[in-house]
């Protein structure tokens, strides 16, 4: 990996806003309603840009594209609090402009790119589901958790060699699969940024 810094900002930067603008992207073509196969589409086209990223900026950046991956790395000591200071930043900018070009090219809210929301009475068969704000939280820390602990154990040790992209990006996609019924379809972390219109509080 690379000592200069503006390298790997500059992935970050380009992972993070490709990761949102496809997986969001996919979120609004596929729309409300699918059910498992929309969440399958959703779950793949995030899985699959950030094992494509990360194959392309491991070696630059360690591919983290997301703050937690960040914050996970650093509490590993595999990195300073400047540079992942650095990469934070950079993420929430490549996110921030990927949805907003997203809300550019496809429109906000009436695309479904609007605030995420707990599932409530979401049908799963012949059953349905209700997620409360504590079971939405666990989950999510929980999903998280598995997606740090496979960076930290494949990446970052380098247990995996070269494939760890592809393990990373098949936890994220199994991550999506398990999750994004939670909110009735999966809703990256950018997408109240969608949403908002200049000038609204």
């Amino acid at each position: 990996m690379s000592n200069r810094i503006a390298p790997k900002l500059l992935a970050e930067f380009i992972g993070t806003f490709a990761f949102v603008f496809i997986g969001a992207g996919t979120a609004a073509v596929v729309g409300d309603g699918v059910g498992l196969a929309g969440i399958v589409a959703i779950a793949f086209a995030h899985g699959l840009t950030i094992m494509a990223f990360a194959f392309a900026y491991g070696s630059v950046s360690g591919g983290h594209m997301n703050p937690a991956v960040t914050v996970g790395v650093l509490a590993a000591g595999a990195m300073s609090i400047g540079e992942a200071i650095g990469y934070i930043i950079s993420q929430l900018i490549g996110g921030v402009a990927g949805a907003l070009l997203l809300r550019t090219l496809l429109g906000g809210i009436e695309t479904g790119l609007g605030t995420p929301a707990l599932a409530h009475n979401l049908a799963l068969g012949a059953t349905s589901l209700t997620i409360t704000p504590a079971a939405g939280f666990m989950i999510e820390a929980l999903l998280g958790f598995f997606l740090v602990t496979v960076v930290l154990g494949t990446a970052v040790a380098g247990r995996a060699g070269s494939l760890a992209p592809l393990a990373i990006g098949m936890t994220l996609t199994l991550n999506i699969l398990m999750g994004g019924a939670r909110r009735g379809r999966w809703a990256p972390w950018s997408r109240p940024v969608i949403s908002a219109k200049p000038g609204s509080t």
